[in-house]
């Protein structure tokens, strides 16, 4: 059941339709995410701009924001995000292979890819309490303070869409639906 209404240019806040227009334009329609966040313009342009800078700030290649993505999003079992990413992962040109192991939570075909996992999994779990050896090992993968910090950003990001999408059961938007996604538990 949705408890969230989505929103768009016709019932939203006022100050929520130029967020709107910005999603339209970036994306040729209102997500569904977008529409509920609208029912807060702070909650839709902190998102928004929480997404450029993940997506466009950060040091992550496509690859690696598609691990850093959907690591979190199947951890949270979001049935809206997960099948998203996965088609802005195929925009992105990242391979099936590495799709379908974050999906089926298989093993990533670079030892590299693998320690971003379970780092961004740490980071997740441990609330960011995360232990000394866990920070080396993805240190010692070639990763630097900056990745961890980016790493924060990208949770920061999916720790809205996520549990935003908890609330309001968002369906997932017709362009993925060929991308649904079941959690491995559930399966």
């Amino acid at each position: 059941m949705s408890t969230l209404d989505r929103l768009d240019e016709t019932n939203a806040p006022e100050k929520s339709l130029p967020l709107i227009e910005k999603s339209k334009k970036a994306f040729g329609r209102l997500p569904g995410l977008h529409g509920v966040l609208a029912g807060s313009p702070a909650a839709l342009e902190g998102y928004q701009t929480l997404h450029r800078l993940f997506a466009e700030e950060t040091v992550f290649d496509a690859d690696e924001k598609t691990v850093v993505w959907q690591t979190i999003n199947v951890e949270h079992r979001c049935h809206y995000c997960v099948p998203g990413h996965t088609g802005i992962a195929k925009m992105m040109k990242v391979s099936d292979e590495i799709s379908d192991a974050l999906r089926d939570e298989t093993p990533l075909p670079t030892p590299e890819l693998e320690a971003l996992r379970t780092f961004t999994l740490a980071m997740v779990r441990e609330r960011g309490h995360v232990d000394d050896a866990t920070l080396q090992e993805f240190y010692d993968a070639g990763y630097t303070q900056r990745h961890v910090l980016e790493v924060i950003l990208g949770l920061a990001q999916k720790v809205m869409s996520n549990y935003t999408n908890h609330i309001a059961n968002t369906p997932v938007d017709a362009p993925m639906q060929k991308f649904a996604w079941v959690p491995k538990a559930d399966r």
